[in-house]
């Protein structure tokens, strides 16, 4: 890894918000094991919202599956710019429920990316860099608030790599 990368790394803020206690642990020691230094977590989604509007953490990652306001409810109060002060906040979903309506309706809540269970090092760190070194525009799609689509971001850049170039004149 750069040393740039490790100095990003080791300034980001991230929130863990899963009600199981053995896998805010795990995520902790991933976090901590790829260089990030300030780590908080929260046992539920209410507590989760309450520690986002106290503590504006850099990145959220956040679990699918928790009693009392779930992450998808969660995602709804975040991405809502009208009454949730962080809206753009980047959010990283973790579940180990990997049915394709959860991934659709997650990117459609807005979730900046999307992790199955179990996690590895490997992919929370490209997920983590990915957030901090090619953030995505927040649009409104849908009567959605998200991240814009990655290919909305990509497809301009491949129509001018492939348009016809003038011909140089000597």
């Amino acid at each position: 890894m750069s040393k740039k990368a490790e100095q990003l790394l080791s300034s980001v803020d991230v929130l863990v918000i899963d009600d199981n206690q053995f896998m805010r642990k795990i995520i902790r020691n991933i976090l901590t094991n790829i260089g990030i230094k300030s780590v908080s977590e929260a046992v539920d989604g209410l507590a989760g919202l309450e520690h986002i509007r106290l503590h504006a953490p850099d990145i959220v990652i956040l679990d699918w599956e928790m009693p009392m306001l779930n992450g998808a409810e969660l995602m709804r109060i975040v991405r809502n710019p009208s009454t949730f002060p962080l809206p753009d906040i980047p959010i990283i979903m973790l579940t180990a429920h990997l049915e394709r309506w959860r991934v659709m309706e997650a990117t459609k809540l807005g979730v900046n990316e999307f992790v199955a269970k179990p996690i590895s090092g490997k992919i929370m760190l490209e997920r983590i860099i990915s957030i901090i070194t090619r953030p995505r525009p927040m649009v409104h799609i849908d009567g959605h608030y998200r991240p814009e689509p990655r290919r909305n971001l990509i497809e301009p850049r491949l129509r001018r790599a492939s348009a016809p170039q003038p011909a140089s004149v000597v």
